[in-house]
């Protein structure tokens, strides 16, 4: 069982009581998130699928992700997330959706876009998308993937308390 099994479970539950499924579009964290949620029995009548697109030619052939926004902005920004969340929703059963993008490390940053900025998207059937960016500093690559699957557990289930 994973370190996440109690955020993993309150979205499950969350999940449930809306009668919604769940689909993730994971880019830096490569199916965690997805797995976090699959570790847990029963999630099949939740969890209806988790993309991993790490590559820029993934998130466009399987998320629908614009090759303009990856041009224009990169794979780790705003638009990116938003479109991964709003692809991952279109293309699956989920009435929730949460997208992660992000430089997990040690290498690949910026001073525009440091090692530990991960940009997270969320879709949430009849709304427009939302997405929100965390800079995980002083934390190797397990510890940045590690913080973006709570992240990214705890803001699915914040917008379902909420919305």
């Amino acid at each position: 069982m994973s370190g996440f099994e109690t955020p993993a479970r309150k979205v499950l539950k969350a999940c449930e009581a809306r009668g919604i499924m769940l689909a993730t579009a994971e880019s830096c964290t490569g199916g965690m998130i997805a797995a976090a949620l699959t570790d847990i029995a029963g999630s099949s009548s939740v969890v209806d699928r988790g993309f991993v697109t790490y590559s820029n030619e993934a998130k466009m052939e399987m998320l629908g992700v614009s090759p303009e926004t990856l041009a224009n902005h990169g794979a780790v920004s705003r638009e990116t997330a938003l479109e991964m969340a709003a692809g991952a929703l279109a293309r699956s059963r989920a009435g929730v959706t949460v997208a992660v993008t992000g430089i997990a490390g040690p290498d690949g940053g910026s001073t525009e876009k440091p090692v530990g900025l991960v940009w997270f998207g969320l879709a949430l059937e009849g709304r427009e998308p939302v997405a929100q960016s965390h800079i995980f500093s002083g934390k190797d690559r397990a510890g940045v993937r590690a913080s973006t699957v709570e992240t990214a557990l705890d803001m699915v289930l914040s917008t379902l308390k909420t919305a």
